[in-house]
């Protein structure tokens, strides 16, 4: 095969990959803003709510990962820090169902754990793509405040007016800079389909 065509297939690649992303970002944002308004409306009125919409954020985030693992198949990377994602957000997910058993405070600290180390794969995973795709920073600032989200909510979860609601404001950046993202994902696979 002959060097351009070798260039066309990885450019048509890449513009594929970063087409499935911004599909999957703007996904990630309707579930975020749908979580938020929930959060809202019942978190403080019925734990049987806080509950369920508490256990239901990191599984998302494993359905999530798993539709990013898809978007980036045969494209030559690693997918290795998305399955440990994944696995990271399966543990959370159960750890959280049993923590709530012992009250807010321990599901705060499960979910501030969870949050600082897939902040920590998201800063890495957004640093890597960064170079392939474009369009990453806000997802490398997505990552880095993840990491001290995650660190607060476990400092904080034994404050008395710290509860399940106050996870909203987390979630809520996190639907920003997806969207961010996946306005920039856009710039970015027409500029590689154009090259």
């Amino acid at each position: 095969m002959s060097a351009n065509k070798t260039l066309i297939i990885e450019t048509s690649a890449a513009a594929n990959t970063a087409r499935e992303l911004r599909k999957l970002y703007f996904t990630r944002v309707a579930f975020s803003v749908t979580w938020v308004i929930l959060v809202s409306l019942l978190a403080k009125t019925s734990f049987t709510a806080a509950t369920i919409l508490l256990v239901i954020y990191p599984l998302w985030d494993v359905v999530g990962t798993f539709l990013d693992i898809r978007a980036n198949q045969g494209n030559g990377t690693s997918v290795t820090p998305q399955y440990v994602n994944a696995a990271i957000s399966i543990v959370t997910t159960l750890s959280v169902g049993f923590a709530i058993t012992k009250g807010v405070p321990a599901a705060l600290i499960v979910f501030g754990g969870w949050a600082l180390l897939t902040g920590l794969i998201q800063l890495v995973l957004g640093l890597k793509r960064r170079k392939e795709f474009g369009g990453q920073w806000p997802m490398i600032l997505s990552g880095g405040q993840s990491m001290l989200a995650g660190v607060s909510f476990i400092a904080m979860a034994h404050s008395p007016n710290m509860g399940i609601a106050n996870l909203a404001g987390y979630s809520a950046f996190g639907a920003f800079y997806y969207l961010l993202a996946a306005i920039r994902l856009g710039k970015s696979a027409k500029t590689v389909a154009q090259n």
